[in-house]
């Protein structure tokens, strides 16, 4: 939601977003939240291993192909830089707000070739909080702090005050 639509409940407080997989359990960490937080992690690492296997499978078939071992190289090395550079995007993703802009399209490639960074990062994110939540936390209570701001009231009419006497 952009800065100007955040959701509010009937008395004008402002309400925690939805997180992906998790909803808006990870403001009170109820409703299955660690289980949920647990096989987010699981299965993020079954699917790296899947994907780590798959490629595994690829360089079998460019050493049954004899492509040479300057191809070979490079599909290891391509791979190599685009999961640790996933990796390190995700990762850092999760806990500093970024702008969408064009380098984030631009990423994307990387991103599909170093599929297995990605859900690596997921997993690793995940024995901490929940993807995300960090951000979406720090946010939500910030709002929160506004709110009551905004709530409390003064005490009298500042222009009624009485003026202590300087000597």
């Amino acid at each position: 939601m952009s800065d100007n639509q955040q959701p509010e409940s009937t008395d004008g407080a402002p309400l925690p977003e939805p997180l992906r997989f998790f909803g808006t359990t990870w403001v009170d960490r109820s409703g299955g939240y660690w289980a949920r937080r647990a096989g987010l992690a699981v299965l993020a690492l079954a699917l790296a291993g899947g994907g780590a296997f798959v490629l595994a499978l690829s360089y079998n078939g460019l050493q049954l192909a004899d492509s040479g071992g300057l191809i070979q190289l490079l599909m290891i090395v391509a791979f190599a830089v685009c999961s640790s550079l996933a990796f390190t995007r995700t990762l850092n993703g999760f806990s500093r707000a970024h702008e969408a802009g064009p380098g984030d399209s631009s990423f994307r490639p990387i991103r599909v070739i170093g599929f297995v960074g990605v859900l690596l990062a997921y997993t690793v994110r995940s024995f901490v909080e929940a993807p995300g939540e960090g951000m979406l936390r720090q946010d939500y209570e910030h709002r929160l702090e506004q709110h009551a701001r905004r709530r409390s009231s003064r005490t009298g009419n500042p222009a009624k005050r009485k003026r202590k006497k300087r000597r």
